[in-house]
C-alpha cells in the first residue's frame, strides 16, 4: 500500500486523530502526535505503511484498554482476557500491557486493596471469600495472602449486618441466630466468627441468647 501522502485531515468527530490520504484516498488514520511528523508529498513504502498502521492499532487498543478500566480498576488478568475477547493481537497486547504497567494503571496489588476496601464499604466479606474473588480475578497467591490476612473478619461480620438488626429486632433467638448464620454463611464466614456476630447482636437487641 505504497504511495505518496496528498493530504492529512483532522477528523470531523476526533480532532486527536488524522486521517492519511495516499495517492488522494483515505489510507488509514493516526494519532495527531504521530501524524504530526508527516508531512504532504512525503512517499511511504509499504513497510513504513504498515509500521503507521500497527502504530495506530497499538494507540486504539490502549485507548480501548484504558475506558476498560474506567469502570473500575483491573487486574492484569482481567486485562489480558479483555484483550483476547477483542482479538488483539499477542505482540499488540503485550505492548499495550507493558504501557498499561508504567503508566500505574495495571497493579494487581492496588487492585486487590481497592477490591478488599470495596467489599468492606459496600458489601463485607470473609477473607475466605475475598481470596476466592481475587483468585478469580487472576491476582496471585502471595498478593492476594499479602492484602486479605489485614481484614478482620469479626469487624467485617459485624460491619455486614449491623444496618440489618433494627429490622430483626423483634425476632426469637433462635430465629435471629439461623438469620444471622444464614446470611454470614453466604459471605464466607467460619462458625466461630458468626457464634461471635450473633452474640453481640443479641447484646445490641438485649436479648437472652
Amino acid at each position: 500500500m505504497a504511495g505518496t501522502i496528498t493530504a492529512l485531515k483532522f477528523q470531523q468527530h476526533n480532532k486527536e486523530r488524522v486521517s492519511v490520504y495516499l495517492d488522494g484516498e483515505y489510507a488509514f488514520g493516526l494519532p495527531a502526535m504521530e501524524a504530526s511528523r508527516l508531512r504532504r508529498g512525503q512517499v511511504l513504502s509499504d513497510a513504513e505503511v504498515a509500521a503507521l498502521q500497527a502504530l495506530d492499532e497499538q494507540q486504539h487498543t490502549f485507548e480501548q484498554a484504558v475506558r476498560f478500566l474506567g469502570y473500575r480498576p483491573r487486574s492484569r488478568a482481567e486485562m489480558v482476557r479483555y484483550l483476547r475477547r477483542k482479538r488483539i493481537s499477542e505482540e499488540v497486547a503485550s505492548d499495550v500491557l507493558a504501557r498499561l504497567e508504567k503508566a500505574g494503571y495495571l497493579d494487581d496489588e492496588a487492585f486487590a486493596r481497592f477490591w478488599v476496601e470495596n467489599r468492606q464499604r459496600f458489601r463485607p466479606r470473609s477473607q475466605r471469600a475475598l481470596d476466592f474473588e481475587l483468585r478469580q480475578k487472576g491476582v496471585s497467591r502471595p498478593t492476594v495472602e499479602d492484602v486479605v490476612s489485614e481484614q478482620d473478619d469479626e469487624a467485617a461480620a459485624w460491619q455486614a449486618i449491623e444496618g440489618r438488626l433494627s429490622r430483626w429486632s423483634g425476632m426469637e433467638p433462635d430465629e435471629l441466630r439461623r438469620k444471622i448464620a444464614g446470611y454470614l454463611a453466604r459471605r464466607g464466614f467460619r462458625y466461630e466468627t458468626i457464634s461471635h456476630t450473633f452474640r453481640r447482636a443479641c447484646q445490641a437487641l438485649q436479648i437472652e441468647d
